[in-house]
């Protein structure tokens, strides 16, 4: 008799026991193709932190077609422009391939620099003083070269004085679509260090109040711009805009050509560093 009745406990409690509810469905349960439509939609950084979420969202981060939407459309010529076919490996897959092209490159002999910008996915291109023709460059009477931390190159173009101040310029790059903007990278006086602390010396600084600093550009596709301006603030690195153009077809690679100029030889300049050139989507 107690067997049957302690049987018929168990039977009555299995059949009161509560019924087991599945979990809710979370974000770990969503398929990576759903995700991956999602982050296309998002920037590379915003892709990146949320792959720290789940399986899901990490394996969706890098899929083909994610990173092909950050890709600029014709980013084959920006390869082939930037690197040498026989060391960009064929292999490598679109993630790799746009952090590859997000990372500043040199080219032309290592006096420019190039890289994706991660905001948009348009090309920037960064111009070195050494890549630029400067009158009278080379005589040591008006300028010299400077080492400096300051520059992304390591070095700068000084000026000590001159009657005849001109610098000019192009590159010619497969620009993805879009708007960009020219700027030159200046500073009035020459820095350095003492005592372990930045110091500026501007004792050679002259002539930019009295008549202002001509800047141009034009393109392969007839595109012109000018502007100009006094150089101020000595001490200081100020980029000084010199204008936009716009590229439609990014098949096609585009020559820009700029200059900044200050011709009027009835008095001398001096004191100025010239860094870089950059262009960038704006």
């Amino acid at each position: 008799m107690g067997s049957g009745f302690s049987s018929f406990l168990l039977m009555c409690n299995s059949t009161t026991s509560a019924p087991v509810i599945p979990p809710e469905p979370g974000l770990g349960d969503l398929p990576e193709s759903v995700v991956g439509s999602v982050l296309v939609y998002l920037n590379p950084q915003e892709i990146c932190k949320l792959a720290s979420l789940n399986r899901a969202f990490r394996y969706a981060s890098s899929a083909e077609f994610v990173w092909e939407s950050k890709l600029p459309k014709n980013y084959d010529l920006f390869i082939s422009r930037v690197f040498d076919n026989n060391k960009f490996s064929s292999t490598l897959c679109k993630k790799e391939i746009y952090a590859k092209l997000s990372a500043p490159s040199p080219i032309d002999g290592g006096t420019k620099k190039v890289w994706l910008d991660k905001g948009t996915g348009k090309a920037c291109v960064l111009i070195s003083s050494k890549g630029l023709a400067i009158t009278g460059i080379d005589d040591r009477r008006y300028w010299s070269w400077i080492s400096t931390e300051e520059s992304r190159f390591r070095s700068v173009a000084y000026l000590h004085q001159i009657w005849w101040f001109e610098v000019d310029g192009e590159v010619e790059f497969p620009f993805p679509s879009g708007t960009y903007t020219l700027l030159f990278r200046l500073q009035l006086g020459r820095s350095g260090r003492r005592f372990g602390r930045r110091v500026c010396h501007s004792d050679q600084v002259h002539g930019w109040d009295i008549k202002p600093v001509k800047f141009q550009l034009s393109t392969s596709d007839g595109q012109k711009a000018i502007s100009q301006c006094y150089l101020t603030d000595p001490g200081k690195w100020n980029v000084y805009p010199v204008g936009d153009f716009v590229v439609e077809d990014s098949k096609v690679p585009m020559k820009i050509k700029f200059s900044m100029t200050q011709i009027d030889c009835t008095h001398t300049k001096g004191g100025l560093c010239v860094d870089s050139v950059l262009i960038c989507p704006k």
